[in-house]
């Protein structure tokens, strides 16, 4: 999985709006008690797990796995720096709720049937399997050109891997996570410097400059549009 370091760092997606905002989805999506064990593949800092802990009131720590081990990562959970496939063939915990959130395009074609089962073998029997992408018919993230077509592409992949799930898992619900997000055009241009999103990892210093001019001279200085999430939602029970 490539190393996504700023994803969850200074944007809204580590905004305490946000934060309660997508808690409350997965809580009214799968109901949580204090005994429920819950797992983030892909966690980055760990927020979305803290605050669940908090919320759930969990005894235990939930477990996040990621490959970049963030010093300020959150303290209520229990981090694991690992490969997700050694994790999940190792682990004997059973889990009420794992979560893959916009991390499952990180994984070839080939391996997302064995991911899904692995994980659906790791669920207790009402556990779910939670997978979010951005939600390819109401993309608004602003962009600059080539920005985009490296997003068009991403979404294809990702388009790819969800009909691949809905074709072999026919009881998978869809649900749509929806977040008003407003921002100064500044702090934004300071997201794309950061590469907060996975389509720009592999963009050069004088790309994202030429980028973030084109940003400025095309958008407002507050940006305001939603950021949308396909749910794709897998049962222990197929």
């Amino acid at each position: 999985m490539p190393q996504l370091k700023n994803w969850d760092n200074k944007t809204w997606l580590s905004s305490k709006e946000y934060i309660d905002s997508f808690v409350k989805f997965l809580i009214k999506n799968k109901k949580l008690n204090k005994d429920s064990n819950i797992l983030d593949i892909g966690c980055g800092r760990g927020k979305i797990l803290g605050k669940i802990k908090t919320k759930a009131k969990l005894r235990n720590k939930p477990i996040g796995i990621d490959p970049v081990n963030h010093k300020d990562k959150d303290k209520n959970i229990i981090f694991k720096k690992i490969d997700t496939f050694k994790f999940l063939s190792i682990n004997k915990r059973k889990f009420d709720l794992i979560i893959i959130k916009q991390t499952i395009h990180f994984f070839p074609l080939k391996d997302i049937s064995r991911l899904i089962k692995y994980c659906k073998n790791t669920l207790n029997d009402n556990g779910k399997l939670m997978i979010f992408s951005i939600n390819e018919k109401q993309t608004q993230i602003p962009t600059f050109s080539k920005m985009e077509k490296r997003l068009i592409q991403s979404l294809k992949k990702d388009l790819v891997i969800k009909k691949k799930i809905l074709r072999n898992y026919k009881n998978t619900k869809i649900k749509i996570f929806n977040f008003k997000v407003k921002i100064n055009r500044s702090s934004y241009l300071d997201m794309i410097k950061q590469k907060y999103i996975s389509v720009l990892l592999d963009f050069k210093k004088e790309e994202l400059e030429k980028g973030m001019n084109e940003i400025n001279f095309n958008y407002p200085k507050t940006l305001r549009f939603i950021d949308s999430l396909n749910c794709l939602i897998i049962n222990k029970v197929k």
